[in-house]
This record gives structure tokens, sequence and C-alpha cells, in this order.
């Protein structure tokens, strides 16, 4: 069965630079397990495909619940130099919560 992610997690997001940062904070331990498996970072830079043209890295914070995922080479220069419209990666937590997996 697939579910989406927005229904076990919640997320925020926010640059370093040139490079996009994503957060996924699983409500439970059962969810956070869940998304530890299913969610990684070459399915997340998949997602992100034409978004993203660098390396993903994932990191895992269990204490919290949480993956910290960055996405390098996706704001195309940053906030001060870039034209895109969200060169601060601000909705990019929304979009990656819409993503599905394998429950």
């Amino acid at each position: 069965m697939k579910i989406k992610l927005i229904d076990i997690c919640h997320g925020r997001s926010g640059d370093k630079g040139d490079a996009a940062n994503i957060g996924l904070i699983a409500y439970n331990k059962e969810d956070y397990e869940l998304i530890k498996r299913e969610v990684t970072a070459e399915k997340v830079k998949t997602f992100f495909d034409g978004i993203c043209k660098g390396e993903v890295i994932r990191y895992e914070l269990p204490n919290i619940n949480a993956l910290n995922f960055l996405l390098n080479n996706t704001l195309g220069g940053g906030g001060t130099v870039s034209l895109m419209l969200d060169a601060q990666g601000k909705t990019l937590a929304s979009a990656l919560l819409k993503m599905e997996i394998e429950k």
C-alpha cells in the first residue's frame, strides 16, 4: 500500500547557499523507521530530478525521529544571485511531503 509522506510526518526546508536543506520529522518512532527505510538520498534526488543537479546527502537524527537531506547545487547559486522563484528552497519540504512511499 502506498501513502504520502504528509500522512506520517511534517517537514521544514531552507537553504545553505546553493544547497537546499529539507528536514522530515516523523510523528512517531514507527513512522521514523518507515521513512528511514523508504526515503533514501537516491529517491529524493530522483524526486527532485531537474531541480537538484548535485549530490543528495542524508543525515539521520533518530533522537527526534527525523531525516535531514542536503540537496547540493539546487538553488541556482543561492538567494542573493539566483533568478529562481524559490532561490531559498522554502517550498521544497512541502513538495517532498507529496512523495509516495510503500507502507
